[in-house]
């Protein structure tokens, strides 16, 4: 099927599906919206083309070119993408649940928003792109280059992160817990609880504002966020009224002078909002809660 075969068949909204389109050059074409599922697209010239919207579900694209291309918005569940070139496309709420990406070139791409859930990224490029608030649940990122990709907000529970490089990696509030083999300099790098005795805040109901003290003896955490919790603290000052009042079970109390302690103490330290009395390093973050 010729390139112009294929455009009029776009143009008249025909569906494509299973189509043999192997080794095509489809470069800039607009292809929005359409019906490419299960097509056999192997080795094809996608570069810059408009697929927004499409539907290349179960399409077969190993090792083709879709550098720069625009799939925001399209449907590619179970796709094969193995060996595909998409540096610097444009995936934004793509759906590739299920997808093959293993050795993909994602470098530089946008998959902001994206579902990538169970997807299988083993070894795939994805140096600086863009995977904010991307859904990574089950996703297999094993010897995956992530070097200074963008995943904050990013569900990666889960997620198989076993030899994947996560140098200069941005995870802040990234979603790890039951995360796999996640690598010890990117655990050691959110890390933002300092050793040792320290001073914190917290905020309590009505915007009372309490500063606490972490003992050193004191177990202490955070996530991936800038929200921490500790096992106990020592109450120094309540602005705002006599006593502070928990937001969260309305009923424990900080009052100056007094130490308080945790009910249960959550020892996986990527449950965010597990067990302990939570805090803020500032008084402007604990304010802004």
């Amino acid at each position: 099927m010729t390139r112009d075969e294929i455009l009029a068949k776009v143009a008249k909204k025909e569906s494509m599906y299973g189509a043999s389109l192997r080794g095509a050059n489809l470069s800039c074409a607009s292809l929005r919206g359409a019906n490419l599922s299960c097509a056999d697209l192997r080795g094809a010239n996608l570069s810059c083309a408009n697929l927004s919207g499409a539907n290349l579900s179960g399409a077969n694209l190993s090792c083709a070119s879709l550098r720069g291309a625009n799939l925001s918005g399209a449907d590619l569940r179970g796709a094969n993408l193995r060996g595909a070139n998409l540096s610097c496309a444009s995936l934004r709420g793509a759906n590739l649940s299920g997808a093959n990406l293993s050795g993909a070139n994602l470098s530089c791409a946008n998959l902001s928003c994206a579902s990538l859930r169970g997807a299988n990224l083993s070894g795939a490029d994805l140096s600086c792109a863009d995977l904010s608030c991307a859904d990574l649940y089950g996703a297999d990122l094993s010897c995956a280059s992530l070097r200074g990709a963008n995943l904050s907000d990013a569900n990666l529970r889960g997620a198989d992160l076993s030899d994947a490089n996560l140098s200069c990696a941005n995870l802040r509030r990234a979603y790890l817990y039951g995360a796999k083999n996640i690598p010890v300099l990117a655990a050691a790098q959110t890390v933002i609880t300092p050793s040792g005795q320290f001073d914190a805040w917290k905020k309590c109901q009505n915007g009372v504002i309490v500063k606490v003290r972490i003992m050193a003896s004191a177990k202490r955490s955070n996530a991936t966020g800038r929200k921490c919790r500790a096992e106990c603290v020592k109450v120094l000052e309540v602005i705002g009224a006599d006593a502070g009042i928990s937001q969260h079970d309305g009923k424990t109390e900080y009052r100056a002078g007094k130490t308080v302690k945790c009910d249960q103490w959550e020892e996986d330290r990527w449950v965010e909002c597990g067990g302990g009395i939570h805090f803020f390093l500032t008084r402007e973050e604990a304010e802004a809660y």
